[in-house]
């Protein structure tokens, strides 16, 4: 009987669990092992919630039935969709919040609805400034008392992107519940948190959108006890991981593959290099891409090994903007955006 990986669970209520990446070869993560990220309890669907409502700055406010959505002429793209917390376990100083290792990312084919076709539809009046997404789901935030939805709004140009969709399967198959049935926005090279779950109130405004998952979470803090030049969280950083070895793996002399995959939210991967001497030289990887614009990278390295003892592999990815993983990352008090390189201790037998 063939062993399967699990779910890595971080919290049951809301749900939040990781994907088991390091255990994860296809290109398209299988819906069962989706990382789940909740902020609140998941939604009550009804039948209303089949259909998704444009309003605001429009010429022609509108609600379009999925079956609407379904007869439009659809775009596919595969792209990870990353948490903006993912690796914030590996943070130091240690900070507060779901205590993500390097799980809290996967990989598929989302198919949709480029929105600014909707939109197209609607008419997007003057003085339109940013649009604003709702969810189904709501809830409390920690100390406080109103009752809240997930609200996040992308600046228009973002929005009008032909590649920000609006979503209804995932892997050839209708997205299911816990990842935003019947409708998700899909944000290319953005951090997971503005692909908003079960979508279904879409508001265009003048103005810039000030809800708690705005401008409270999903915000830089550099400083710990201040909010002195705090920014926003945009797109993904340049990134990668060690799927194989795992950490304080026991191996024989030989021959090993060192093997991951590497991303970034702005161009594409051009290179991976590993370091077995602590950094001192680097040594490239075989890469494998999917014709994808926005796809995760593979990479690999054979490494023959004759000498026992123990040793550190570190890994670090380029991207086509110039962009390099750091040795360190740029500590914040909320843990968003952590790629620095990260290392793989083994011990040779």
């Amino acid at each position: 009987m063939e062993n399967k990986p699990f779910l890595i669970t971080k919290k049951l209520q809301p749900e939040n669990q990781e994907s088991p990446i390091h255990f994860l070869s296809p290109w398209l993560t299988p819906a069962k092992y989706f990382y789940r990220r909740n902020h609140f309890s998941y939604p009550p669907l009804t039948p209303r919630h089949l259909w998704l409502q444009i309003s605001g700055n429009v010429s022609q406010p509108r609600s379009f039935h999925l079956y609407d959505i379904l007869s439009m002429q659809a775009k596919s793209l595969i792209l990870p969709l990353e948490c903006a917390g993912n690796k914030r376990a590996h943070f130091n100083p240690k900070v507060y919040g779901e205590q993500w290792k390097d799980g809290a990312i996967s990989q598929g084919k989302w198919t949709g609805v480029p929105l600014a076709h909707l939109l197209g539809q609607t008419g997007i009046c003057n003085q339109t400034k940013e649009v604003l997404f709702e969810g189904v789901d709501f809830g409390r935030k920690p100390n406080k008392e109103d009752m809240i939805p997930y609200k996040r709004s992308l600046p228009l140009e973002t929005a009008l992107h032909p590649d920000t969709i609006i979503a209804y399967m995932y892997n050839d198959k209708p997205i299911d519940y816990k990842r935003g049935y019947p409708f998700r926005l899909i944000v290319p090279n953005w951090y997971g948190m503005a692909s908003v779950k079960w979508l279904t109130k879409i508001e265009l405004i003048n103005d810039s959108f000030n809800g708690p998952f705005q401008t409270d979470d999903y915000v830089y803090y550099p400083h710990k006890h201040n909010d002195h030049d705090s920014f926003p969280v945009t797109t993904q950083q340049v990134n990668s991981i060690i799927q194989q070895p795992l950490p304080f793996s026991l191996l024989n002399t030989g021959v090993h593959e060192i093997k991951g995959i590497a991303w970034s939210g702005k161009g594409i991967i051009t290179g991976v290099e590993i370091s077995l001497d602590n950094g001192d030289t680097w040594q490239r990887t075989v890469l494998e891409r999917l014709n994808e614009p926005y796809a995760w990278t593979k990479w690999s390295f054979l490494w023959h090994v004759e000498k026992k003892g123990e040793y550190s592999i570190y890994a670090r990815a380029k991207d086509s903007q110039g962009r390099i993983q750091p040795i360190h990352a740029f500590w914040n008090r909320k843990g968003y955006g952590y790629n620095a390189v990260l290392k793989v201790n083994v011990k040779i037998e």
